[in-house]
């Protein structure tokens, strides 16, 4: 892919996901009010388990084949009609293999009642996810992104109708998403002709084999992110205490902007670097990208901190204002799981599945470990400390490892430095040390002039690309 055209596409990508992500956070943020008036504590505590528990059931169920048809696609060497018959294939057979499980299902006291729903939502999501994959993979993401939003928009309208107007209750708010998922995957069918790359002749030992090689380890490696995620709210809510959980809950809520940043953009950079064949070309463009990335990431994190606990006062209740405390440390985990998440990508590009999954098993060990010696010693502080320790280790194995496959080149003067500043302004704040408004601030000017070059230097890059310059 020429150089012009390269950066294009990722800007124009990034643009349009992002975009496609604000709209349907904003209408997700418009169903809590309707949520809260129509849900009692008790069924958004069921609600909250089950999705949970189904969202873990989807990647096992099917056995992560979704993400491997938007890998095989993208590099333009195996058939597409082979790839899409390939993950329907799977998806179909081990699904019917989960249905032979389904009366031991139904004894799980998070499912009981509800285990019909679970499968038949379970299914749904399977069959979204792979035609949404596929679509994503022939770089139609104007129509990828027009469907999610529609999709959170029929989640709405259905909310609505089934919480508010026939009083369903939890069966009403998993029927919504289970619809929508219907509607969307039979929105993608017809509106990119996804029946035409689906036939059962293309199906191949091979392409089946190597799709199923590369997508088995991401099963474990998504599940094991999972416990990494989760399992600090698990032991702080333990050893410290409900309430103590809940304020690190909270507390969660302002990194998780930084999450959005990234998600978005790595959405549109997975679609562009798997396009680039040269290794050459690759190292150029993962090194140039990395570099406005990490300014990104760290600027933004830097001003998550110094507006934390002016945003938690504005957000929250009084009651929840406390949890400000334990936003700066995990500010800085969030800024390392951005860090892992790129470097993530290499081992997508290299199909190198088993080693994403190595690194992650360490990091989700060493992370238990420092949950266990931390948080009885410093309690939800002790949490947000192991997470940020474990992120830290795994972008330090990843950053050694990957070299093998593709080198970047990255400024570590640089990174030392802004690393450095963002833990400065971490503890500053959390031991709120006299005039800490001024110090913060003149730390995040520091970043900005630090980063500030390389910021502007991508930005007039894009722009005179898309202009032609």
């Amino acid at each position: 892919m020429a150089r012009v055209d390269r950066y294009k596409k990722l800007f124009s990508n990034t643009l349009i996901l992002g975009l496609g992500t604000l709209v349907s956070k904003v209408l997700t943020v418009l169903l809590m009010p309707l949520y809260t008036s129509y849900l009692t504590e008790g069924q958004y505590g069921i609600v909250d388990l089950v999705v949970q528990a189904a969202n873990l059931l989807i990647p096992l169920v099917s056995l992560g084949i979704n993400t491997a048809v938007l890998r095989f696609n993208m590099d333009g060497e195996t058939d597409r009609k082979s790839v899409l018959t390939t993950g329907l294939s799977v998806n179909i057979l081990s699904f019917a293999v989960f249905l032979l499980f389904y009366p031991l299902v139904k004894q799980i006291p998070i499912f009981g009642e509800y285990a019909l729903l679970v499968y038949v939502f379970v299914l749904s999501s399977i069959l979204h996810y792979l035609f949404a994959y596929f679509v994503k993979s022939l770089q139609r993401v104007k129509l990828f992104t027009l469907v999610s939003i529609c999709g959170t928009a029929i989640t709405l309208v259905l909310d609505v109708l089934f919480l508010a107007v026939w009083n369903l209750g939890v069966v009403g708010y998993i029927l919504a998403m289970l619809f929508s998922d219907l509607t969307c995957t039979i929105i993608l069918i017809l509106a990119a002709k996804l029946y035409k790359y689906i036939d059962f002749r293309r199906l191949n030992k091979p392409v089946v084999s190597a799709m199923l090689r590369y997508s088995i380890p991401l099963i474990p490696n998504s599940a094991l992110w999972w416990v990494t995620d989760m399992s600090d709210r698990y032991m702080v809510t333990w050893i410290v205490g409900e309430e103590a959980n809940g304020l690190y809950a909270i507390a969660y809520k302002i990194p998780n902007l930084l999450i959005l940043v990234c998600g978005i953009f790595m959405d549109a950079w997975q679609m562009s670097i798997l396009t680039e064949k040269s290794k050459l070309e690759q190292q150029k463009f993962f090194s140039h990208v990395f570099s406005m990335y990490q300014s990104v990431i760290f600027v933004g994190a830097s001003l998550l901190i110094l507006c934390a606990k002016l945003v938690t006062r504005i957000l929250v209740a009084d009651n929840f204002y406390p949890s400000w405390e334990y936003m700066p440390t995990l500010i800085i985990a969030t800024a390392l799981s951005c860090f892992v998440t790129f470097l993530g990508t290499i081992y997508i590009v290299e199909k190198k599945s088993k080693s994403s999954l190595f690194t992650t098993v360490i990091g989700t060990v060493f992370n238990l470990i420092c949950n266990f010696i931390l948080i009885p010693r410093m309690g939800a502080h002790g949490a947000a400390l192991a997470t940020a320790l474990s992120y830290g280790l795994v972008f330090v194995l990843r950053s050694i490892h990957t070299r093998r496959f593709i080198p970047i080149s990255w400024n570590i003067g640089r990174f030392t430095i802004n690393s450095i500043v963002l833990i400065a302004q971490a503890i500053i704040l959390v031991q709120e040390l006299k005039g800490w408004v001024l110090i913060e601030s003149g730390l995040f000017l520091v970043l900005l002039v630090l980063n500030f070059k390389p910021l502007l230097g991508s930005i007039r890059q894009v722009i005179s690309r898309r202009t032609g310059g």
